[in-house]
């Protein structure tokens, strides 16, 4: 394990530092005016002469690809640069936003795992009934749905007609100081909305699974020495149709992360969506490629995690890839 994991490490260096080189390459050829977006509407009005000025204190006029290598080597210094767009340093911009990102994240996706298992198996435990036909046709319609058309569904339903939930953000309107009671009532229905987009995967998965190894001889074999049928289920069944949802772990990251900013959107969760959009209208070049490398790193952990927890879920598997 500790092997694979070193050489997926060195591996990855490489390709964090292609991938940075792709945004500043892309943010070099987008039609955003980097100077513009920082005079914001004070830029209407200014000259061309103010503008080259700008350009030029913020390095803009330089070519994207000295403009790479100094934040390459910086970052790898620690020095992540200064956000533009954010007025402040690109580290402290992600400090500030990457925990509430990671809490909605962390919670939307064990949400997904646990109802995407118990349904899953239910579903596959009699393939082609009732409960079976409404939950994979119920997953298909789930998997076909937008996440900001989920979002603002559910601030209608919810906030809106009911009056049960707060539509978004972090706390309540007028509050001060940011409380634990807060955080979890606004914290429902965006984690909610996310975990419901990544649903309908883990369901099709563990059902497709499961009744698969229903029909296999260790389990026939359970089912003829008498076994209980819940026993034959949970503990030789569900053990051999996790197999693959293992997988989904690594493969849903990247769905994750962009449904995650989608969502933070729509909730005016304050978490690194917000930064994200800004760097992008803005082309601010460290702020960009900062989030790029920390999205990149998270799709590669994500794939690294999925192999060790199918290596160790299954001792036929080795590490040596």
């Amino acid at each position: 394990m500790a092997r694979m994991a070193g050489r997926r490490l060195l591996a990855a260096v490489p390709v964090l530092a292609v991938v940075t080189f792709g945004v500043f390459a892309v943010a070099a050829a987008s039609p955003f005016d980097p100077a513009k977006a920082y005079a914001g509407s004070s830029g209407l009005g200014a000259g061309q002469e103010v503008l080259a000025q700008l350009r030029e204190n913020l390095g803009a006029d330089r070519p994207f690809t000295a403009r790479w290598w100094d934040w390459l080597t910086a970052a790898l210094h620690g020095d992540l640069g200064r956000s533009a767009s954010l007025r402040q340093p690109v580290a402290q911009a992600i400090a500030e936003r990457i925990g509430w990102s990671a809490l909605l994240c962390g919670v939307a996706f064990a949400l997904a795992v646990i109802l995407g298992t118990a349904l899953g198996v239910l579903a596959g435990r009699r393939r082609g009934g009732r409960f079976d036909r409404a939950v994979t046709s119920l997953s298909y319609v789930l998997e076909a749905a937008p996440p900001f058309w989920l979002g603002l569904l559910a601030i209608w339903f919810f906030a809106l007609r009911l009056g049960a939930l707060p539509a978004g953000g972090l706390t309540d309107t007028g509050s001060d100081t940011i409380t634990a009671g807060q955080v979890a009532s606004h914290l429902v229905l965006p984690a909610a909305v996310l975990a419901v987009t990544q649903l309908p995967w883990f369901v099709l998965y563990v059902r497709q699974g499961v009744g698969d190894a229903l029909t296999e001889d260790p389990v026939r074999g359970a089912r003829a020495r008498g076994l209980r049928e819940r026993t034959v289920l949970l503990g030789h069944a569900l053990r051999s149709g996790l197999l693959p949802v293992l997988t989904l772990v690594g493969s849903r990251v990247p769905e994750l992360i962009t449904g995650a900013l989608l969502v933070e959107t729509v909730f005016s969760w304050p978490g690194i969506a917000s930064a994200t959009v800004e760097a992008a209208t803005s082309v601010d070049f460290p702020l960009l490629a900062a989030l790029t490398v920390l999205a990149t790193a998270a799709v590669l952990a994500g794939n690294l995690l999925s192999d060790l927890l199918y290596g160790l879920a299954d001792p036929r598997v080795g590490f040596d890839g």
